[in-house]
């Protein structure tokens, strides 16, 4: 039986051209050698599994290589080539700076550094996982990298870069390896199946690239345990399943569920993903990342930011057509919310729960306020209606309408007009979606958008001002903040409030435009406005220290206490 051996090793790269991902890298190492431009010492850094040790022995091949070929690769064939492939050559040498990390060993390296090569023109040094090197034997081995012999090239390759001393970094050419592009990770995987006679789904293999997080070693031991796991076939299925990824229509099913506001059915879909042994926080991440591509899905530009197969990425296009820009915001914020909480939470799945709800929320509320609206514009039209003259309607019916007379009045032209017209739909266009022609809700007709001058009473302002704290009774803290204190009307119709904090200024200001509109629409006059007092300024400035200074302050918001003082002969300590 032949051995096997792990598709990391058996397609590990041998020549530049091999390497995935790295292109601006190996162009400059081999330009070096081109050029004979080649440094003493050199640092490979980046993450794990993208060819950092790789690089480093193709380009200490490359170096010694007798017969390079025009695009500055190693012939394989010659005797230092030949050596190197078959671990044998006294050239290259290789130290593991994790088990080798004392100055002793890096003593011994010193020595072995003076003594030069037997075959070929230079001794090169790799040095893996150098940041494990203790602070003495970096001290040690300063000297050496700064000023080798002539024929010594040293290669340091590390994943923590910032573990390394300031004066080993200055010695050495740094190079920046990057993670491996999932596209490319894919189109690698797809050269291995084909080499191995191995059918495969392109979406299966998207999911392995992806589970790789940019590492190419970890892709490859990915699809040889899936190999192992399905035989000589990768399917997406199979691959989701022995790798425990949560499947994609999971979540545009649930994405759907929220969009037609169905609670029933978001708890189902969520109960049946614990069932199958998912954890409710990968979800939630899942769930995040999915709303987020939807985001990204809506602009052909940025649809290049999907890191998804071709299938998957053309079901994201057809879901994201009928979700909102409003709806992916307040979706990506409840979300990230609950992500953030999530360690927090003493009932975990109560707490993921409660978070689906309110995402299926959304529609519901933005629906429930459109519909208001509709039907306060709806009632005005009936009131208009009812306040024009019966004669003109009459006139109207046996005369035809001239154009001159209805273009304007002259007794209206010459009255001024202290403030601007009035819009319903002008103020709710940034918190209320259009209403669509085909919407099942009826249009706002354009002739009310007329002034409204009626007069109005404070306790009418007063009873309307409820109205519409009831309507925010979903937001505690709007609710609140509405209801803790009556509002107060001053000349030209402006309304004033009285808030206790910069907090309460923030809540109201978030509804601001639908409670003006909502009190312009109810009390039929268009040139209300709404001003905003914080009571606490004046508290701010002028400190209460003592006693006396506490009942005074509270005696101006009360007069009743001083009763209270007298009649139970009360003391201010």
């Amino acid at each position: 039986m032949e051995n096997f051996i792990v598709s990391a090793r058996k397609y590990r790269p041998s020549t530049f051209k091999s390497v995935i991902g790295q292109a601006s890298i190996t162009v400059t190492l081999k330009n070096a050698i081109k050029n004979n431009h080649l440094a003493h010492a050199y640092l490979f850094c980046g993450p794990r599994g993208v060819g950092k040790t790789t690089c480093a022995r193709i380009f200490a091949k490359t170096i010694n290589c007798k017969n390079l070929d025009e695009n500055v690769e190693p012939c394989n064939t010659c005797e230092s080539c030949e050596s190197f492939s078959q671990n044998r050559s006294y050239n290259i040498h290789e130290l593991d700076a994790a088990s080798n990390n004392s100055v002793e060993d890096i003593r011994n390296l010193i020595e072995q550094v003076r003594i030069p090569p037997q075959v070929g023109k230079y001794s090169i040094y790799i040095i893996d996982e150098v940041h494990m090197l203790s602070s003495q034997a970096f001290n040690a081995f300063l000297k050496t990298l700064e000023e080798p012999p002539a024929h010594a090239i040293f290669i340091l390759a590390t994943t923590e870069k910032h573990k390394i001393i300031p004066t080993i970094l200055s010695r050495c050419q740094i190079f920046d390896f990057n993670r491996i592009k999932v596209d490319d990770t894919v189109e690698y995987l797809e050269y291995i199946a084909k080499n191995e006679n191995i059918t495969y789904e392109l979406d299966a293999l998207n999911i392995i690239a992806q589970k790789a997080d940019g590492a190419m070693r970890d892709a490859l031991s990915i699809f040889d345990q899936v190999v192992s796991f399905s035989g000589n076939n990768i399917t997406y299925k199979n691959v989701i399943e022995n790798l425990n990824v949560l499947d994609y229509d999971y979540y545009f099913k649930i994405t759907d569920a929220f969009l037609n506001c169905n609670i029933s059915e978001t708890l189902l879909i969520f109960n049946e993903i614990i069932e199958k042994g998912f954890d409710a926080h990968h979800f939630i991440n899942g769930l995040s990342e999915h709303l987020r591509n939807l985001l990204v899905g809506r602009d052909e530009i940025t649809l290049q930011l999907l890191e998804v197969g071709a299938n998957i990425r053309e079901r994201y296009k057809t879901q994201t057509k009928i979700c909102t820009p409003d709806f992916l915001f307040s979706a990506l914020e409840i979300s990230n919310k609950c992500d953030i909480s999530y360690r927090l939470s003493k009932n975990k799945r109560l707490h993921v729960e409660l978070s689906l709800i309110e995402l299926c929320n959304i529609s519901t509320e933005k629906k429930n306020f459109k519909q208001n609206v509709v039907e306060k514009t709806l009632e005005l039209k009936k009131v208009k209606e009812l306040e024009e003259p019966q004669e003109d309607k009459i006139i109207n019916l046996v005369e035809e309408p001239k154009i001159e007379e209805k273009k304007a009045k002259p007794q209206l032209l010459n009255k001024p007009k202290p403030f601007s017209t009035f819009s319903i739909k002008e103020k709710l266009d940034q918190s209320l979606p259009v209403v669509e022609e085909n919407s099942d809700s009826t249009e706002l007709d354009e002739d009310l958008v007329e002034e409204y001058e009626n007069d109005f009473t404070e306790k009418e302002l007063i009873e309307k001002w409820h109205k519409f704290s009831d309507m925010m009774g979903q937001k505690p803290r709007i609710f609140n903040t509405l209801t803790s204190k009556d509002p107060k009307l001053e000349d030209n119709n402006v309304v004033s409030f009285l808030i206790d904090n910069n907090l309460q200024q923030e809540k109201i200001n978030e509804i601001r435009n639908e409670l003006i509109a909502y009190l312009k629409a109810e009390l039929k006059n268009s040139s209300i406005d709404l001003k905003l007092i914080l009571t606490d300024l004046e508290v701010e400035n002028n400190k209460l220290y003592t006693s006396e200074d506490k009942f005074k302050h509270m005696l101006s918001k009360n007069e009743n206490l001083i009763k209270l003082k007298q009649e139970f002969n009360l003391d201010l300590e």
